[in-house]
C-alpha cells in the first residue's frame, strides 16, 4: 500500500502527521473557546472548507488545487495572525474554526490531494482506493 515514488509516507510518518492534526485542532478549540468564540459560528462553519471540493466539478487537477488552498494552515493562520494584531479580532474565530477543520481533516486522514491522481493524499489513500489497496494487502 505504501507508494513512496509518488509521495506517500512511510505508516509512521502518517501516524505522527495525524497526531499533529488532532493537536492542531484541540489547540484550535482551546484557542477559540478562550477568545470567546461563539460554538453556533463554529457548528455552521466547521465544514465549510469543504465547499472547495466543488472545483473539481472543473476537472480533477483544478479540484485538486482548490481543494489543497483551501487546507492548507497557510492563508488562515496568516488571516488570524493578521486579524489579531491589527485589531480585527472579529476574525479571529473565522480563522480559528478554519484551523480547527484542517486539523479535524488531517486526525482523520484526509491530506492535500494530488491533482493526477484520484483518491491520493500526502498521507496516503482515502475512499475508494483505500478499500481496494486493504482487499489486495489481504488477499
Amino acid at each position: 500500500m505504501s507508494h513512496p515514488s509518488i509521495g506517500f509516507p512511510p505508516g509512521p510518518v502518517a501516524t505522527t502527521l495525524r497526531i499533529e492534526g488532532a493537536a492542531v485542532l484541540v489547540a484550535a478549540l482551546v484557542a477559540y473557546q478562550f477568545i470567546g468564540g461563539d460554538w453556533w459560528l463554529f457548528a455552521l462553519l466547521i465544514l465549510a472548507p469543504d465547499l472547495s471540493m466543488f472545483g473539481a466539478l472543473r476537472g480533477q487537477a483544478f479540484g485538486a488545487h482548490a481543494y489543497n488552498a483551501a487546507h492548507t494552515y497557510t492563508v488562515p493562520a496568516a488571516i488570524g495572525a493578521l486579524a489579531w494584531f491589527a485589531g480585527a479580532a472579529s476574525l479571529v474565530p473565522f480563522a480559528l474554526v478554519w484551523i480547527a477543520h484542517i486539523g479535524m481533516d488531517r486526525a482523520l486522514g484526509y491530506g492535500l490531494k494530488y491533482p493526477d491522481l484520484d483518491h491520493h493524499t500526502h498521507l496516503g489513500l482515502i475512499g475508494k482506493a483505500r478499500k481496494r489497496a486493504r482487499l489486495a494487502d489481504a488477499s
